[in-house]
């Protein structure tokens, strides 16, 4: 009970409280606009860049962990795209669907959920798939979208523009900087530690709160049965899978299986709404749910919190 309202109220309700005003007027859509990109381009990359140049990092790439999260996360994705086609679904669409049920909110709510229940000890593991995720999901999905539009110019091309997407994404920047000054052996000046812990603190309320205010412009509509299978697939079986593969399979660290699932266990992340929405594919059911498996996932990310951070 103190891990829920510790932990997992507060930050919910500061996801609320930014729905809320959001949708009642209380915060405009320019200031939404600016707080995202505060979020995104300042907080959260030096916050990332800090926690990774002063972290331990283990001397060869963890490709165990690796294989694990993402075997169970590709395999989802496989599923749920067959899924996409039985529903009558054209390729795209179903690229798009694939990655509702799959790709993890992991930088708005894995990061503060992970942080705030495991402290440093899971600075390593949440390094490795937050400085992933993007290039793998994003990759994946276009790589499936272009195919069934059957577009190889884009295919060819495709390695190029996500190495671009990525060197322009300040998270992403924050991660190699941090990174960098770990391997390099330096110590970080006073003066700068102490601005980027502070503009670091910053990073996690605002992170939550612009969540909410952002998925509040999205509105409720679309197929109520292929919202509701993605959500029960991203909210339930993704977790679900992860775990067994991570701790049953490959039998992974306690705290770092307790990562892998926890950001599985993370709603559907705001990306699958802007790649519906620039495929022009399912874009009402993919907004809804965004908005629906963040709801849902309060009381999972509850039970998935109590079980997994106990055993660490």
């Amino acid at each position: 009970m103190t891990l829920v309202s510790d932990i997992i109220l507060p930050i919910f309700g500061l996801v609320i409280l930014g729905f809320v005003a959001g949708k009642v007027g209380w915060i405009k859509t320019t200031a939404i606009e600016g707080l995202s990109t505060f979020v995104f381009t300042f907080a959260i990359p030096v916050m990332l860049f800090r926690s990774i140049a002063l972290a331990d990092l283990p001397e060869d790439i963890p490709w165990v962990f690796l294989s694990g999260y993402y075997g169970a996360t590709l395999l989802l994705f496989a599923v749920t795209l067959i899924i996409g086609r039985l529903l009558q679904l054209d390729g795209v669409a179903s690229s798009i669907f694939a990655m509702s049920a799959s790709y993890s909110n992991v930088v708005l709510l894995g990061i503060p959920l992970i942080v705030a229940s495991m402290g440093d000890d899971a600075n390593v593991p949440l390094f490795i798939i937050i400085s992933t995720h993007a290039a793998v999901m994003f990759l994946i999905t276009t790589f499936c979208a272009e195919t069934a539009r059957g577009d190889r110019q884009n295919l060819a091309t495709l390695p190029y523009q996500t190495l671009l997407v990525l060197a322009r994404n300040m998270i992403v920047v924050g991660l190699v900087l941090g990174l960098a000054v770990n391997l390099s052996g330096l110590a970080l000046p006073r003066t700068l530690d102490n601005m980027a812990a502070y503009l670091g603190s910053a990073a996690l309320p605002c992170a939550v709160f612009s969540m909410g205010a952002s998925i509040s412009q999205y509105r409720i509509s679309g197929d109520l049965l292929k919202i509701s299978l993605a959500i029960g697939l991203k909210n339930l079986l993704h977790p679900l899978l992860v775990w067994l593969v991570c701790s049953q399979l490959l039998d992974l660290p306690a705290s770092w299986t307790a990562v892998a699932v926890i950001l599985a266990a993370c709603p559907s992340g705001i990306n699958a709404y802007l790649f519906a929405n620039r495929y022009q594919a399912i874009v009402p059911s993919t907004a809804t749910v965004v908005v629906l498996s963040t709801l849902i996932s309060i009381p999972v990310l509850s039970l998935v919190l109590f079980l997994m951070v106990k055993g660490v």
